[in-house]
């Protein structure tokens, strides 16, 4: 059967004009998905199109299906439809958190309480006075700091040194501070470790009560490209370095928690999000804690104020770690990146793993002096640890590092 609509358009069983429209935007949604799913991760480029959003990855597909559906246009329904379903895991949705915040526990004696916050270059350019005052009002156990430097505005930054304040605000805490992270622990700190991975810094601390071994990776993965125009050459020379110097990191963080043999948190600017191929690295890290959060779709960082609809930053746990709470909190303008709070704990009491060569103690490390060579790029490897008003440089530590895109 066919009527005529308005302006003499021919109307077909039932389906109403403007349907082919929403077949051709299906279809180019879904090849640009295809694209994705088969180059992401595996091609430099691809990280570019992977700066997507991630809710736009059921957002659009889900309004396409409901177009597709008013026109009638039973092709692009299916087109639309599959193309929802293929990209769901794209998204940062996380569904079962609906379930899991609800019903949280409370967090068990000899808990403690752990936050990871990308700083934005250390209160570079906001006053010191209510950046420290904000740190200190998040009262936690283990602080994961990420940017203790500040930005050189040319792809490098410049290291910092503010321990007299960091003592003055933190007098219970101990302080391990290396490429431009800080690890502050007010639980007792048992050993520094070595990684293979050049931004991460890894401490192991003692829990409360048994004293059992909790690690803590603090992970600062580089960011993708260079805010400079992409009408040039070095912004592409820039993305496919940057995607080498990515996977170097992975690899280097796989192999340092596959080697750990404590259990371990591993918290941090990850730079990744779901609909990043480098999410496929993360997932072999550890356990995501996002769904004790209770939001259906989390997300830390903004590119202004407004827009926060990215996820940057993750919290992961080897088997003997728990977390028990886990929640964002704004940066009160002090950063970018959300504040990520948890509650976490070890599983019941087993046999201690003994220490095995990897582990490097604080008293071996203060007596290393070198500096480490690494892909061509000059890293500085330097650990200073302060307690009680003292502080112990373990490796020396120039002023200045090439980050490459941290």
């Amino acid at each position: 059967m066919t009527t005529i609509g308005r302006m003499g358009e021919p109307w077909t069983n039932g389906a109403l004009p403007g349907g082919s429209w929403v077949l051709w935007a299906a279809g180019a949604w879904a090849v640009f998905l295809a694209a994705h799913l088969a180059l992401n991760g595996r091609w430099w480029f691809w990280l570019l199109p992977s700066l997507l959003p991630p809710p736009v990855f059921v957002a659009l597909p889900a309004l396409l299906l409901v177009l597709a559906g008013v026109t009638g246009d039973l092709v692009a329904v299916a087109v639309a439809g599959a193309a929802l379903v293929s990209g769901a895991r794209q998204s940062g949705l996380v569904p079962g958190a609906l379930v899991r915040g609800k019903r949280r526990p409370p967090p068990p004696d000899g808990a403690v309480r752990v936050v990871s916050w990308n700083t934005q270059h250390w209160c570079q350019s906001t006053d010191p006075e209510p950046f420290y005052a904000f740190l200190r009002g998040l009262d936690a156990d283990v602080y994961l700091l990420q940017e203790y430097h500040h930005d050189e505005f040319d792809g490098t930054y410049r290291l910092i040194d503010d321990e007299r304040r960091l003592r003055a605000t933190f007098p219970g805490h101990r302080a391990v501070i290396a490429r431009g992270l800080i690890t502050l622990s007010r639980l007792p700190v048992a050993a520094t470790v070595e990684t293979a991975a050049r931004r991460t810094l890894r401490v192991d601390v003692e829990m409360p009560g048994d004293g059992r071994i909790l690690a803590t990776f603090n992970v600062h993965i580089p960011v993708q490209l260079r805010l400079i125009s992409p009408l040039r050459a070095d912004f592409y020379r820039a993305v496919r370095s940057r995607a080498a110097d990515r996977a170097r990191e992975y690899r280097g963080l796989l192999g340092d928690v596959a080697d750990c043999p404590h259990p371990a948190l591993i918290a941090g600017d990850f730079n990744t999000t779901a609909a990043i191929g480098d999410a496929r690295r993360i997932a072999r890290l550890g356990a995501d804690a996002v769904a004790v959060a209770g939001k259906l779709c989390p997300t830390t960082w903004q590119a202004r104020p407004g827009m926060r609809w990215w996820r940057l930053d993750w919290v992961l746990t080897t088997p003997g770690a728990r977390v028990h709470s886990y929640r964002f909190r704004d940066p009160s303008g002090l950063s970018d990146h959300s504040v990520q709070e948890v509650s976490v704990s070890l599983a019941e009491p087993g046999r201690r793993t003994a220490p095995d060569f990897r582990i490097r103690h604080q008293d071996d490390l203060r007596h290393q002096d070198d500096l480490r060579h690494h892909d061509g790029l000059r890293h500085h490897d330097g650990f200073r640890h302060h307690d009680k008003g003292t502080t112990h440089h373990a490796l020396s530590l120039p002023g200045k590092d090439r980050p490459a895109g941290q």
